[in-house]
C-alpha cells in the first residue's frame, strides 16, 4: 500500500489514524469550560492498551487551544506540588515574574534569592498564592497525571488539591491509570474527594466505526472489515494492531502471517505483563474462560469442579484488571482478543 502506515502500536502516540472518544473529550471540554464549575477532578480508567493516552493527549491538545488555559504534566512519582510549581515558575512568564517579584522561593531551588522576603516555607502556600494570581488574570490551569498511581506525593497533592477548590482556585485534574491503581488512589482514607470525582471507563471502540474505517483506509471488502472488527473485539490496541499488520502485509483478508504478528504484538505490549501480574488461581480460571467469548458461570463451575466461593475473589480480580465483564448476572464475557491463543502458549 502507498504512503505511510497510518497505524501504529507505540503507547501513548496519536495515531495518524485512530478513532476518538469524542463524546468522553467533549464532556470533560464542555465541563472545563463552563461558566459555572462542577466538576474539577476526572478520571480515566482501563486496561493497557484502551487508549487513555491518546485520549489524555487530545484533551489537552484541545484545551491549549484557549490561550487562558496552561496545562502541566506531571508525573505520580515525582514531588507533584514542587514540579507544579516549578513548571508554572519556569514554563508561564506570567508566574515567572510574579514569583521573581513576590515570593521567595529560593528555599526549593525556584526563582531569585530575594533579600528583601524571607522565604517561603511551605510550597502549598506558594502555589494558593501563584494561583490567586492567575485567577485575577482570567487564567485556568488544568493538571494532568498519566499512569497515576498511588505514592505518597501523589495522596499529598490531592489533599492540597481539596484545599485549593475549597479556596475556590482555577486548577482542575485529568488523572489515567490502570484499574487497580485508581481503585487504590480511591480507597485511601481521606480522599473522598477523589472517590466522587467523575471516572470514564475506556469501554470498547464503536464496531461500525471500526469497521468503516478498515473498509476505507485498507481497500478491504466490507465482509473482510467486519471480519477485522470481530476480531479486535472493540480492544484499540488490537484495532491499531490488525490494521498496522494488513497495511505493511498488503493483505486483502487476514492471513496467517497477520494473525502471527497480531498475537506477537498483544503478548509483548499487554497481555504479557497482565500475566505476569495474575495470581495462581486467576491463570487457573482463565485457562477455562479463555476458551470462549461468552460463559454461564454455571459452566465454569462445572467444568472446573469449583465452587461459588472458591470463584469470587478471582473473579472479582479479573474484572478490575478489566480481563472479563461480569456486569450481566450469571454470565461472563472475555473482553480481550486473541486470548485463547496466548493462554494456550502459556501451558
Amino acid at each position: 500500500m502507498n504512503g505511510r502506515n497510518p497505524y501504529v502500536i507505540s503507547f501513548g502516540r496519536i495515531p495518524t489514524q485512530y478513532i476518538s472518544r469524542a463524546v468522553m473529550i467533549d464532556s470533560i471540554i464542555e465541563t472545563l469550560d463552563s461558566d459555572i464549575v462542577d466538576e474539577q477532578a476526572f478520571k480515566l480508567t482501563g486496561i493497557r492498551g484502551t487508549g487513555k493516552t491518546v485520549t489524555l493527549t487530545a484533551i489537552e491538545k484541545a484545551i491549549l487551544k484557549d490561550d487562558r488555559w496552561i496545562v502541566v504534566r506531571l508525573k505520580s512519582g515525582s514531588n507533584l506540588t514542587e514540579d507544579l510549581v516549578a513548571q508554572l515558575y519556569s514554563a508561564v512568564p506570567l508566574i515567572t515574574s510574579f514569583v521573581d517579584a513576590e515570593l521567595n522561593l529560593s528555599k526549593f531551588g525556584i526563582g531569585l534569592n530575594l533579600k528583601t522576603k524571607s522565604p517561603v516555607a511551605s510550597l502549598d502556600f506558594a502555589l494558593e498564592q501563584i494561583l490567586g494570581h492567575l485567577k485575577k488574570k482570567g487564567k485556568k490551569v488544568l493538571v494532568t497525571i498519566d499512569e497515576a498511581r498511588k505514592t505518597a506525593s501523589m495522596i499529598d497533592f490531592i489533599q492540597e488539591f481539596q484545599i485549593l477548590i475549597r479556596a475556590d482556585m482555577p486548577i482542575y485534574l485529568i488523572t489515567a491509570g490502570l484499574y487497580e491503581d485508581i481503585e487504590s488512589i480511591e480507597n485511601t482514607d481521606g480522599l473522598t474527594f477523589f472517590l466522587r470525582a467523575t471516572k470514564y471507563e475506556m469501554t470498547p471502540l464503536n464496531m461500525t466505526l471500526i469497521k468503516s474505517d478498515y473498509e476505507k483506509t485498507l481497500g478491504v471488502s466490507l465482509e473482510v472489515a467486519e471480519e477485522m472488527t470481530i476480531l479486535t473485539k472493540g480492544y484499540p490496541f488490537a484495532y491499531q494492531a490488525l490494521g498496522k499488520f494488513m497495511w505493511d502485509t498488503e493483505s486483502d483478508h487476514i492471513t496467517e502471517e497477520v494473525l502471527a504478528l497480531l498475537d506477537e504484538a498483544l503478548a509483548e505490549k499487554v497481555y504479557d505483563k497482565i500475566w505476569s501480574e495474575l495470581a495462581p488461581n486467576d491463570k487457573y480460571f482463565l485457562q477455562f474462560l479463555s476458551q470462549k467469548d461468552k460463559m454461564p458461570v454455571s459452566e465454569l463451575l462445572a467444568i472446573t469442579g469449583k465452587k461459588h466461593n472458591e470463584w469470587s475473589e478471582p473473579r472479582k480480580r479479573l474484572s478490575k484488571k478489566g480481563i472479563i465483564d461480569v456486569k450481566t448476572r450469571g454470565k461472563i464475557i472475555l473482553r480481550l482478543p486473541r486470548l485463547k491463543e496466548f493462554v494456550e502458549q502459556q501451558y
